[in-house]
């Protein structure tokens, strides 16, 4: 492992940058088996807000400059990318959408002491340690996770069923599951998705008794074949599906699943209703993508907008950051628990797609 860098513990300045621009390293997932739909969302954001700020006259009158970098949700990948970039002479580290890979990114760039700003991974512990270098946009899982556990109870929903992967980023979130509901009188039944086959999974279910199913797996295998084995079991008609880490929300679920991905709620990190500058952004984002928008791409967004505004002042920490951010005003903070700088919190949705609409996202419940 390298020796840490001289670089100060606070948000990142110009000043480390060489050459005619600034430049930020961005890691996003564009090829397999990383959510290539997410990372093409994320780097959409990330772009358009380059663009902005270049059109607006850089930064202290440097064009800011986006080097990508794919990552395939890979964390090996990862770290090699952030050593990369850190030798190019980048002033901070964006992006990235996978927790575990965002995991890896965060330790590395922390050792280098190169400021990483993680737009939207959610796992609670995105550092071992705290730590000064690295802040968050997107909510913590233990905030998101307990929203969606809420949304559950007030389903009437006590006895869930999770369909899981082994992964740190499933474990937490059956754990945070388990204990919001559990006080209630709710239970958690976990069913591994890698063992079983799908019509194994429906027989599991039906022994289960759940009224809901969770599916905590990586997409489009195996939570398209999953939904669709559910969804064609006449014993499982009453069953809710659900997917909380958003696997709906992308145009490729309903390509795959057409009506059987409908009535799947998911939570995405979106207001109600976008200010001007939210309406102004995602018009453009959908001209750019050619659909709409998802609440990724605003994180991408809104991130490069948060380190344009600290690049502008040297020396400022994530503490002293204050932006008008597409989602509502963006500030950092200290959550108990977490050890990177937080914006607690971004608005919380459960949504789903309309049955009647496909295309249409319903607003279930907020947070």
């Amino acid at each position: 492992m390298s020796t840490p860098s001289s670089r100060p513990a606070t948000a990142p300045s110009a000043e480390p940058t060489a050459g005619p621009s600034v430049r930020i390293g961005a890691l996003v997932p564009l090829t397999r088996p990383g959510w290539v739909e997410a990372g093409r969302h994320l780097l959409a954001g990330l772009r358009l807000a380059v663009d902005e700020v270049n059109a607006a006259g850089g930064i202290a009158g440097q064009p800011l400059d986006l080097l990508v970098r794919d990552t395939a949700a890979d964390p090996q990948r990862a770290a090699a990318a952030v050593d990369e970039l850190a030798g190019l002479g980048v002033a901070a580290l964006a992006g990235e959408y996978h927790s575990v890979v965002a995991r890896t990114a965060a330790a590395r760039a922390d050792a280098l002491g190169l400021p990483f700003l993680c737009s939207s991974a959610v796992l609670d512990a995105l550092t071992d340690q705290p730590t000064e270098r690295v802040a968050r946009l997107a909510p913590a899982q233990s905030h998101g996770w307990r929203v969606y556990a809420d949304f559950l109870l007030g389903a009437g929903h006590r006895r869930i069923a999770v369909a899981a992967e082994p992964s740190v980023y499933w474990a937490s979130g059956a754990r945070i599951l388990r204990e919001r509901l559990a006080p209630r009188g709710g239970t958690v039944v976990e069913l591994d998705a890698r063992a079983l086959a799908p019509d194994a999974l429906c027989e599991a279910l039906v022994e289960s008794r759940a009224t809901a199913l969770l599916l905590l797996v990586g997409h489009p295998e195996p939570a398209v074949p999953v939904v669709r084995a559910v969804r064609r079991d006449p014993r499982l008609a009453g069953l809710l599906v659900g997917a909380p880490a958003g696997q709906p929300e992308f145009a490729e679920w309903r390509t795959l699943l057409g009506g059987d991905g409908a009535a799947v709620p998911f939570l995405r990190y979106l207001p109600e209703r976008l200010g001007p500058l939210g309406a102004r952004v995602g018009a453009a984002l959908r001209e750019r993508l050619a659909e709409a928008p998802s609440f990724v791409a605003f994180e991408g967004y809104d991130t490069v907008a948060v380190l344009a505004e600290v690049l502008r002042s040297p020396g400022t920490g994530w503490e002293d950051v204050e932006v008008e951010g597409t989602r509502g005003r963006i500030r950092f903070s200290r959550v108990p628990g977490i050890g990177v700088r937080q914006w607690a919190w971004p608005p919380v949705q459960v949504v789903d797609r309309d049955p009647d609409r496909l295309d249409n996202f319903r607003v279930l419940h907020t947070g």
